[in-house]
Order: structure tokens, then sequence, then C-alpha cells
């Protein structure tokens, strides 16, 4: 049976890119996945930075919609890749996401956004659910490190 998460109120939240787990990326600490992500359509500009020190994922969310800016030309081939990245850090580094992750098990990880048909299950859920993928791949990354620990 699929997990569905999305809102702070749901349970399995803290695997959201929202929840409050700092990730340390390229020499820089950013406060949630969000952050980086967004910060990384901008990278190389002052405006990256403005985003990593938005107050709250959200924010951090509308600044990097923002039109005001242009994205980095490689984003559309890159966004997936940074997304796995930043997810892969957050639960390599905070044990109460892994194991929030692991508990998991096999189950499919929908992130239940109604709005968000690429990263998302979108309206009607009909989405591609992307996010919900990387989690998954990752959690098979997580596995295989800890098989790995227990053989070493």
């Amino acid at each position: 049976m699929p997990i569905h998460f999305y809102r702070s109120t749901d349970p399995y939240y803290e695997l959201t890119n929202h929840s409050a787990h700092p990730i340390l990326l390229d020499g820089l600490s950013y406060p949630t996945v969000e952050h980086y992500y967004q910060a990384q359509k901008f990278a190389g500009t002052p405006y990256a930075e403005t985003i990593r020190a938005a107050p709250n994922p959200m924010l951090a969310r509308r600044m990097g919609r923002s039109k005001e800016h242009p994205l980095r030309p490689d984003w559309d081939a890159v966004k997936e890749s940074v997304m796995f990245r930043a997810t892969l850090a957050k639960f390599e580094s905070h044990a109460d996401a892994r194991a929030s992750l692991l508990a998991t098990g096999d189950e499919e990880l929908v992130e239940a956004s109604p709005h968000d048909a690429y990263w998302g299950s979108g309206p009607g859920d009909r989405g591609q659910n992307r996010y919900g993928q990387i989690l998954m791949q990752v959690r098979a990354i997580l596995r295989e490190q800890d098989g790995e620990e227990e053989k070493g």
C-alpha cells in the first residue's frame, strides 16, 4: 500500500524536502533540501545565497520560482540530479530521517502534492511523482550502505 506524504501534519512529513533537516553540500549549510534545490537554479549568482538565507522553505520555493532572475541554462538537464544529491545528503546525515525512510519497507512512496504533477502526484493523482521515485532510490542506497556496514 503506497505511503503518501506532503503536509506538515501528515505522517512521514520528515520525508519531504521541507522538513527541518539541514544539509551540508559544496561547503555550505542549507536549512532544508528545498533551500538547496531552489538555490541551485541560480548557482554561482548572489541570488542563490539570498535563497539559501530564506527564513523558511516555502519562501525559498517562492523565491526559486521568481521570473526576475534567469535560471541557469542547464537547469532542466540537472534538476533531478540536484534533487537526488540533496535528498541523499539529508538521509545520510540525519539518523531520525534515515530511520523513518527505511521504516517504509518496500512501499511505494508518493509525494501527495495536489499541485505538482512533476515532483508529486499532481491533480487527480496523475503526476509523475519524481520525488517519490528519488526517495525510493535513496532508500535502496541506504539499505546497501547498511548491508556493507554489517559485513565490515
